[in-house]
């Protein structure tokens, strides 16, 4: 079947990419390429899908015309394009106009598909707020615009379900780790200081933070298996991640026992918005697709380890 992923480019996206041809289908990725990081890593991460025969268009969901380098017999959209994260350098335009307005005119477009089974939206933990550890039945309290916008598009495409006018489900995610991880994020941040001899900025209090450090190949594993689970999901908001949690600290350790060297530390100011705990509540995937997480942390890191060491030593 034709299946279309948003920010292919991306982290998790490009994975995504990677299992859904391993299963047959036929994959068309779509990217905007923004300068968000270094549009070399995309480049990077687009080097490797076309290896495996996968495409990618440079189209922004914001712009209208992106709709019409698209064909109209895609059977799935798995919808991982948004402004990410924690960033002073983002401002809420950004997040509005990636996560909400792109957003929206996605589901304007699958809206004219014919043979459109499911669009999933790749949601976050973030969606919960400062601590995320609950059922997806909670109460949404996002404490950053990231959150909020994602909540929102979120919401955007469950209406749709709502309205009966096509199927639909929100995948929550926590802390994916593993190979292409972006070079913010913790882990390929770790890796690099350690290599590098370079020191680590490491918020105020977050040493004890909680997190569950969840790899990648899990998180995709959860996100394909919605493929013939149309009725089982259509309108559910669904978490994926591990229940095993592990602090900052441990995941500081974790880098420094692959490599075998120690990282130098500096302490800076705490970021507002940052999570003070994430624990994956996973009953419901469990339930619904059998979902079981099984790679450890130190399983994950080393893997990013040898992404790291291949790609940029």
């Amino acid at each position: 079947m034709k299946i279309l992923v948003t920010g292919a480019a991306g982290f998790i996206g490009s994975h995504a990419c990677e299992s859904l041809k391993k299963l047959g289908h036929d994959v068309i990725g779509l990217d905007n390429f923004n300068t968000y990081y270094n549009v070399a890593l995309k480049q990077l991460n687009e080097k490797a899908l076309n290896a495996k025969g996968i495409s990618i268009i440079n189209q922004d969901l914001r712009d209208n015309a992106f709709a019409e380098m698209l064909p109209n017999d895609i059977y799935y959209i798995f919808h991982f394009a948004a402004q990410p994260g924690l960033s002073t350098s983002s401002t809420f335009q950004d997040y509005f106009s990636n996560n909400i307005i792109g957003t929206n005119n996605l589901i304007d477009y699958a809206l004219t598909l014919p043979n459109l089974k499911l669009l999933v939206n790749i949601g976050t933990s973030s969606i919960y707020g400062l601590e995320a550890t609950f059922p997806e039945t909670s109460v949404p309290k996002p404490a950053s615009y990231y959150g909020v916008t994602k909540l929102t598009a979120e919401q955007l495409v469950l209406q749709k379900s709502r309205e009966n006018v096509l199927q639909s489900c929100s995948l929550r995610l926590y802390s994916v780790i593993g190979p292409r991880e972006r070079p913010e994020k913790m882990y390929t941040k770790l890796i690099a200081c350690a290599f590098n001899n370079t020191q680590f900025p490491l918020y105020n209090g977050s040493a004890s933070h909680l997190r569950s450090f969840t790899y990648v190949g899990d998180i995709v594993d959860g996100i394909v298996s919605v493929i013939g689970n149309e009725a089982k999901v259509n309108g559910e908001i669904i978490n994926l991640g591990t229940e095993v949690e592990h602090t900052t600290q441990e995941g500081i350790e974790a880098v420094e026992t692959i490599i075998g060297k120690s990282i130098k530390i500096n302490h800076v100011e705490a970021r507002a918005g940052d999570q003070l705990r994430t624990k994956a509540n996973i009953d419901k995937a469990r339930a619904l697709l059998n979902y079981n997480p099984k790679t450890t942390l130190l399983e994950g890191v080393k893997a990013q380890v040898e992404w790291y060491e291949a790609n940029f030593l």
